[in-house]
């Protein structure tokens, strides 16, 4: 079965950029949600504590759960808050106040200007009041940067309206409030030694898409996709392989059929641009299902080690390619 390859030094390379950036490691909230971004929730958990982290940021309790012990401190974006000594709980809305559990560590997040979750900045004193009525542990305030990987000025002025957030919310009576705002993206960008923390996300699995004009730090990609021979077959000049058959052979050749597909999450590729692997190989016709061939006769072949060079080909993004490959390939540290 394809599998993937998880290196351990690159991993600890790129969090160990983001501490010296910070000054320090405790500042450092993972973020593990999404499977750890494909790379294994429970495999990059460990590794995180292993590293020295004690910060984590998931997408709801049930992921929570799996990485508790690893971690003194885990902020869960998508949840109903409750109480739990160790987990606190994203407020996205009035509704989300209201619905959380007396007693309950929260943090209220303020659309700042992505208009995608968040209280609104007019609703701001009314959500503040309606968290102390409620008997809530307020401990955290934070908003999400919109355009922090992209060339404009956006972030300055978010940045700006978010001090002006932790004014009201100082004013408001609320002491020992963390407060934070940089993603991946921000903290690559700017200087963040005087941040309470970062959520770290993509950065920590080795991506730093900036435009070039920014000088930041280099990372190493963690992630590789191999997949493993199935088959072997010496293909005639104008013989057809897999689905439709797309791909005419011009010349005699030796054809494997490659044990990746759909199921693995592996996208169908476009056999009028062919999808070319981390080893020259190019994709031949569609992916049939569960296989893929290929003009090898090696044992296994590196699909990718770059997930950002591998989303270009396809036309998406490193996101996409990294959280849609299944939690049932087996991952492996290097």
């Amino acid at each position: 079965m394809a599998y993937i390859k998880i290196d351990k030094k690159n991993f600890f390379y790129n969090l160990n950029q983001f501490a010296l950036k910070l000054g320090s490691k405790d500042k450092i909230a993972i973020v593990l949600k999404d499977n750890a971004y494909g790379h294994g929730l429970d495999l990059m958990a460990k590794l995180s504590f292993e590293f020295g982290l004690t910060k984590a940021v998931v997408r709801n309790f049930s992921e929570a759960k799996r990485v508790k012990e690893y971690f003194q401190d885990i902020l869960i974006l998508g949840d109903r808050a409750i109480v739990d000594n160790r987990c606190s709980f994203a407020l996205n809305s009035l509704d989300d106040i209201q619905n959380a559990q007396k007693g309950s560590r929260v943090e209220l997040k303020v659309d700042t200007g992505m208009h995608r979750n968040g209280i609104s900045e007019e609703s701001l004193e009314n959500a503040l009041s309606l968290i102390k009525k409620k008997g809530l542990n307020l401990i955290g305030v934070m908003t999400h940067n919109r355009s922090a990987d992209e060339l404009s000025s956006e972030l300055f002025w978010q940045n700006k309206r978010f001090e002006l957030v932790k004014r009201r919310v100082k004013a408001f009576g609320f002491k020992n409030i963390r407060f934070h705002s940089y993603n991946s993206a921000s903290a690559l960008r700017l200087n963040c030694k005087n941040e309470d923390l970062i959520r770290l996300g993509i950065g920590a699995y080795g991506y730093n898409e900036l435009p070039n004009i920014y000088n930041s730090i280099k990372l190493k990609p963690v992630l590789s996709l191999y997949a493993k021979r199935v088959s072997t077959r010496e293909l005639k000049k104008g013989q057809r392989v897999g689905y439709g058959g797309d791909f005419i052979a011009l010349r005699d050749m030796v054809v494997s059929t490659y044990d990746l597909g759909y199921g693995d999450g592996w996208i169908r590729s476009n056999s009028f641009k062919p999808f070319i692997t981390a080893e020259g190989l190019p994709i031949l016709g569609r992916v049939s299902m569960d296989y893929i061939s290929l003009e090898s006769s090696s044992k296994e072949v590196c699909i990718f080690n770059n997930a950002e060079n591998a989303s270009k080909q396809l036309g998406t993004i490193s996101y996409e390619i990294l959280t849609q490959l299944s939690t049932n390939l087996k991952r492996v540290i290097i």
